[in-house]
């Protein structure tokens, strides 16, 4: 028998139309063009229902409220699909594969996103072939884990980023290897795979709350009081923005000051690399090793968006500050490397 997928549309460009106002989401486009798209009704292509929630969202609207809907519809048809394709768009697509792989527990099914630089509907577009290979990977791959899939790319999903507006190839992981490539065949990766669950427990959806979480990145000539009404309250975590392997101008005291005040009212913050590829090591430099001491975590190689979600999803679990900063630096889904 063949595959059976779910695809599920929450909206971005690869389902809308054009309109007097640029491009917007419009309820039922992406099934009219995916009917008309004989490529789709393909003999070798797999099954497939389509669900389109409502709203459909431009991406740069989600929050994080809109991920669990997408967590709570693969687990409700959970057992009906062989795997799920998440159509999203794509400015904050890595944003939702970095929290969808901890609120999916016991995910042993693909669960591929994918969308486009072009909507679908246009004669040049990179839906087509996007939206098409994700479902192939989806259907034929065994690939355990929530992924990206971009321009003849796979990607793990929480270690992806968004690096061009333009481009078709759009999408990069800097700190892991590709889990595929889709060329002439598509070659899946298998060595870099999460290891594949052997229970049969039922799968089960971690709910996200909003705690007040931030992100700041540094910049030459930072002040206190730009940090210090940043770090003000309710603010309970923070992605920092270091510069190279996580350093702090070391030389402004007030600065680090105020973040060693942050801890001691309980705020976790995180470091994590600006540049587009290493990780954080605070022992190599001096300016590292400043960020250590007033009680920053390192964040090794995780992307601002792993690091982000992952505090949303720590806060989640009713730990106290102590269990948080613990397990912030360990390696939950695959989402960075010790």
């Amino acid at each position: 028998m063949k595959p059976k997928l779910l695809l599920l549309h929450v909206g971005g460009t690869i389902g809308m139309r054009p309109s007097d106002r640029g491009y917007s989401p419009c309820p039922g486009f992406l099934s009219q063009q995916i009917e008309r798209t004989p490529e789709f009704h393909h003999p070798e292509m797999p099954t497939f229902e389509l669900i389109e929630t409502s709203p459909l969202l431009d991406s740069s609207n989600m929050t994080p409220s809109d991920w669990l809907p997408i967590a709570e519809t693969i687990q409700e048809h959970y057992h009906d699909f062989d795997g799920f394709v998440v159509v999203h768009g794509t400015d904050t697509m890595a944003f939702t594969a970095s929290a969808l792989p901890l609120m999916l527990r016991g995910l042993r099914k693909p669960v591929i996103l994918t969308g486009s630089q072009i909507p679908l509907c246009e004669i040049r577009n990179d839906a087509r072939e996007n939206l098409i290979t994700a479902m192939l990977i989806a259907g034929y791959h065994r690939v355990p884990e929530v992924c990206i899939y971009f321009n003849g790319k796979l990607f793990r999903g929480c270690r992806s980023t968004k690096v061009s507006a333009h481009r078709f190839d759009a999408f990069d992981s800097p700190n892991y290897p590709l889990l595929g490539v889709a060329g002439t065949s598509i070659e899946i990766n298998e060595s870099m795979l999460l290891p594949s669950l052997e229970s049969n427990q039922a799968l089960q959806v971690q709910r996200l709350t909003t705690p007040n979480i931030g992100t700041l990145r540094l910049f030459p000539g930072i002040t206190a009081p730009v940090v210090e009404h940043f770090l003000n309250q309710p603010l309970e975590g923070l992605v920092l923005e270091a510069f190279g392997s996580g350093n702090i101008p070391s030389n402004n005291r007030p600065l680090l000051d105020l973040l060693r005040q942050a801890y001691d009212r309980g705020v976790v913050v995180v470091a994590v690399t600006q540049c587009g590829h290493g990780k954080v090591s605070f022992a190599s430099y001096e300016t590292g090793q400043a960020m250590a001491e007033v009680g920053v975590l390192c964040g090794y190689d995780m992307t601002v968006e792993a690091a982000l979600t992952k505090l949303f999803y720590l806060h989640s679990l009713g730990l106290d500050k102590q269990q948080i900063r613990e397990m912030v630096g360990q390696n939950l889904v695959g989402e960075l490397t010790r």
